[in-house]
């Protein structure tokens, strides 16, 4: 999020004290805040939002850490060091209850494997269930070592969260991400380097396989969480999502499968022989996906992969 009023600054300093003195935007006295808190708590649960995230978007914008919100440590100390103004931060609290904005907007970032994911209005907020697409790339890695090196791409990319994680499992590949949308791939770019890994991720501006025609025949593995949500079910979707993250990353047309059938059909152009199809779906579309993918003809060894609650998620293919 881009806020002139909030320093999202993580420069390094000598200590922790220095490093927020340096960042500060305001303080509040301890007792200030403990009051304020008390009443957002009480407005969340009548909001229905959870008080968790209350914490982190203090966690986030002070110097308090979740021990200290835990134990209230913080209500006797004469000032509590803010990143934003006191004002600005109660407006951020609002923006959550009222508009619904998601709290990752607010704070800027989201916690994804072992990266800390900057997001914005733009990208799709990486959901915890996509994590599971790297593990089992993992597996893949092991099972098939001759994927473990060449081209690897991430269709769709947003945040470049799914980028991120091929880079970690796969230290011999080199990732390429790639979102029809500017500002995706600035923030894509912006966590690659965040997290020391820009020389291992190109991001490509286009539509899908389109930045990519150098590399036919030679992608060991695509890797996607496209839209999937049938265009007339997005209403049904909670404000959180409907109102706030972006429509061109949920919606997968009349039936959902829009985008699904798509790469189904394109891919075998580009992935090399032996190569690694895998996509995440919701709930009820594996079977169906599974399906095309065999009545497409190029593939083998089609599975489908159930995420930790039980749903079914994900479908893998191996090109012939």
């Amino acid at each position: 999020m881009s806020n002139s009023k909030c320093n999202n600054s993580n420069k390094a300093s000598k200590s922790s004290a220095q490093s927020w003195g340096d960042r500060a935007s305001d303080r509040v006295s301890g007792r200030e805040l403990a009051q304020w808190y008390a009443q957002a708590q009480i407005e969340a649960k009548m909001a229905k939002v959870a008080t968790l995230e209350l914490d982190w978007l203090l966690q986030a914008m002070s110097n308090l850490d979740r021990l200290a919100l835990r134990l209230g440590t913080y209500h006797t100390q004469p000032e509590v060091v803010l990143r934003c103004e006191w004002a600005q931060l109660q407006q951020l609290w609002q923006r959550r209850l009222r508009d619904r904005v998601p709290i990752q907007y607010l704070v800027g970032e989201t916690p994804w494997r072992q990266f800390s994911v900057r997001v914005g209005p733009g990208v799709l907020i990486p959901r915890p269930e996509t994590e599971q697409m790297i593990d089992i790339v993992a597996e893949v890695a092991i099972a098939r070592p001759a994927l473990t090196v060449g081209h690897w791409v991430d269709l769709g990319t947003g945040s470049g969260a799914i980028a991120l994680g091929l880079a970690d499992v796969l230290p011999q590949a080199q990732i390429h991400g790639v979102d029809c949308s500017d500002v995706a791939i600035a923030i894509a770019s912006q966590n690659a380097i965040r997290h020391h890994l820009g020389d291992r991720i190109q991001f490509h501006q286009g539509s899908w396989w389109e930045p990519l025609t150098h590399l036919k025949q030679q992608v060991s593995g695509m890797v996607s969480n496209p839209p999937y949500i049938p265009s007339r079910t997005l209403s049904t979707l909670e404000p959180e999502v409907r109102h706030h993250e972006p429509q061109l990353a949920l919606d997968g047309g009349l039936d959902g499968l829009e985008s699904i059938q798509y790469l189904i059909e394109t891919a075998p152009a580009y992935l090399r022989p032996g190569g690694f199809w895998l996509v995440e779906l919701m709930a009820g579309q594996a079977p169906t996906v599974a399906k095309l993918l065999r009545q497409q003809g190029s593939y083998q060894d089609i599975q489908i992969f159930r995420d930790l609650a039980g749903i079914e998620r994900f479908v893998t293919a191996i090109n012939n």
